[in-house]
């Protein structure tokens, strides 16, 4: 699991993530909802990718990013072994 935990400690990455819950988004569509430049936003991708929270897909000139859901579902299940 890399830094997952790492990876989703800062507030801007889970908001992300949030965003990409929904639909699909271009690293523009991302860094239109933030306060920072798109190289900044970039970054995070970056993080999120490096830890397989998501992945890109090329579609024509446009690289879209999606959740990457089994690392969420290998997460949870790792934390419910602890609940009994």
């Amino acid at each position: 699991m890399r830094d997952v935990f790492k990876a989703l400690s800062d507030q801007t990455r889970r908001d992300i993530l949030e965003m990409l819950k929904d639909k699909k988004l271009t690293a523009s569509e991302i860094s239109s909802h933030f306060d920072m430049s798109q190289a900044s936003v970039s970054q995070h991708l970056k993080i999120l990718k490096y830890n397989d929270l998501i992945y890109s897909e090329r579609q024509g000139k446009y690289i879209y990013y999606h959740l990457n859901l089994s690392v969420f579902e290998e997460v949870i299940k790792w934390i419910t072994q602890f609940h009994k």
